[in-house]
């Protein structure tokens, strides 16, 4: 699968501290943004990273635990 431009930033952030990032995902895209930029965890250890595809206007939320590195849906 070829890779995919997004723009990700961490949900608490405006736009202006997105950046470029490529991978085949959108959840790839948000563990990418966080190992480059990492941005400030909340209380818990978790950063919520929105992830938008920069074609077609889609975005997702992700709730990422940077303890386990497990990855979910923002509630």
């Amino acid at each position: 699968m070829p890779d995919r431009h997004f723009s990700a930033r961490a949900a608490t952030e405006g736009r202006q501290h997105a950046f470029d990032v490529t991978g085949p995902d959108f959840e790839t895209a948000a563990f990418e943004f966080v190992d480059r930029w990492h941005p400030a965890p909340d209380e818990d250890g978790e950063v919520e990273v929105m992830v938008t595809d920069t074609e077609t206007g889609e975005r997702h939320c992700f709730r990422i635990d940077l303890g386990s590195g497990e990855a979910e849906a923002c509630g």
